[in-house]
């Protein structure tokens, strides 16, 4: 067992996390697959939208007959049918001829450009006025323009987006193999802490983490299963924790990882067949308090009982794993978007120790985003509320300076 003050880096902790195994896959369908992680690269198994279409309404043309068109010298070409929608056209575009078409409908053969129906002019009913030449190609969406059959569209562990659905939807894929989301417990402990909807008594407090804790398990893509809550009692601790090892693949316990009781929940993770300490403490802040044991394929985290450092510690060393489990690159972060700001004032550091400071981000009214750290307390969860976001003091650092220019990582909305 590594002793608690022989701390690892976060990039060692992480190094770790890129060693974890993906999870199975299973397929779902297109109304589930949102935010889920692709279990193979997808390739198209068909051109997209596998015909020529138009993208203006307007005349289907041959671009080379509208060469020189202009306002003052129009161009004049025979009007030969219009393009039904959803249908094949039952004619061909030959030289000085054109069709009428609106956006999405099938371009004619022989024709290859649409001019827009603002650039033309019925003459009468057979003849239309062109006063803009079109280059072939123009308003025009190519049968394998969206996808070639074959063509590699998205990489394993791709976190799947509106966008890309629409795509999977439009190559007739109405199911994907996605991975498995990882099962993730969460026990808190501690004699004080009480149920949401207890009052709590003299020196209790009620059960934050739990609810913070599956909200975050969910924006990174888990499923988290509340185990309850746990008193400062081995035999119970142990209990909860052996049922939470069979039924989830990680298992988070808020509290009991502080100088006061790391011995106690080391005990407990130890104390299960095949466990291996992998880290006992890291060089972080908040977050130090940190424990990684290893049981066979299921892994037990031990997270600070403070809600801000809990929060913060799921962050920068949980959602490495559980981004491994996913098959996706182990990175922490990755859901935060990244804001250029200027420092309002100094933050000081200790070097050897990678600090993440919270910040409210605000704009001086000519363009230039400032961040305003928010100082509290650990056990504050009015810091993470207030704040918009995590400025990162590097390992090596002993502080920023104020006016530095400072990377925001910002707190997502959903």
């Amino acid at each position: 067992m590594k002793p608690f003050f022989n701390v690892q880096t976060v990039e060692q902790v992480r190094a770790y996390a890129q060693a974890v195994q993906r999870l199975a896959s299973e397929e779902v369908d297109l109304g589930r697959a949102l935010g889920r992680s692709l279990a193979a690269l997808l390739k198209a198994p068909h051109d997209l939208p596998g015909f020529d279409r138009a993208t203006m309404d307007g005349y289907a043309v041959r671009g080379r007959d509208t060469f020189g068109a202009s306002e003052t010298e129009p161009g004049y070409l025979r009007l030969i049918g219009e393009v039904l929608m959803g249908q094949t056209p039952p004619f061909q575009v030959g030289p000085g001829q054109c069709a009428r078409i609106g956006t999405g409908g099938m371009l004619p053969d022989g024709a290859d450009a649409v001019v827009m129906v603002e650039h033309t002019r019925n003459l009468d009913d057979g003849s239309v006025e062109i006063a803009k030449s079109v280059a072939p190609g123009t308003h025009v969406l190519g049968a394998a323009d969206d996808a070639a059959a074959g063509q590699v569209l998205l990489p394993e562990g791709h976190c799947l987006r509106p966008q890309d659905l629409g795509l999977l939807a439009g190559l007739g894929l109405s199911r994907v193999a996605v991975v498995r989301r990882p099962r993730v417990g969460i026990i808190s402990t501690g004699d004080e802490v009480v149920p949401v909807e207890s009052q709590p008594g003299p020196g209790q407090v009620r059960d934050m983490n739990t609810h913070t804790l599956s909200a975050q398990i969910l924006q990174a893509g888990g499923a988290p299963r509340a185990m309850g809550l746990v008193k400062d009692d081995e035999a119970a601790l142990s209990e909860m924790v052996a049922r939470s090892l069979k039924e989830n693949d990680l298992t988070l316990l808020s509290g009991g990882s502080s100088v006061g009781m790391r011995d106690f929940t080391a005990q407990v993770f130890m104390s299960f067949p095949g466990a291996e300490m992998l880290v006992h403490g890291v060089a972080v802040a908040p977050g130090k308090p940190f424990i990684w044991v290893q049981s066979g394929e299921a892994h037990l985290i031990g997270l600070p009982g403070q809600v801000a450092s809990c929060m913060v510690a799921f962050n920068i060393l949980v959602e490495p794993i559980m981004e491994s489990m996913l098959g996706r690159q182990a990175l922490a972060f990755t859901r935060f978007a990244r804001l250029q700001a200027r420092l309002m004032r100094n933050l000081p550091s200790a070097q050897g120790r990678e600090d993440y400071i919270r910040v409210r981000v605000g704009s001086n009214g000519d363009g230039v985003w400032q961040a305003e750290p928010v100082f509290g307390k650990s056990g504050l969860i009015r810091t993470l509320t207030q704040g918009h976001g995590l400025v990162r003091i590097p390992l090596e650092k002993e502080g920023l300076d104020q006016d530095s220019q400072v990377e925001v990582l910002l707190f997502p909305r959903s």
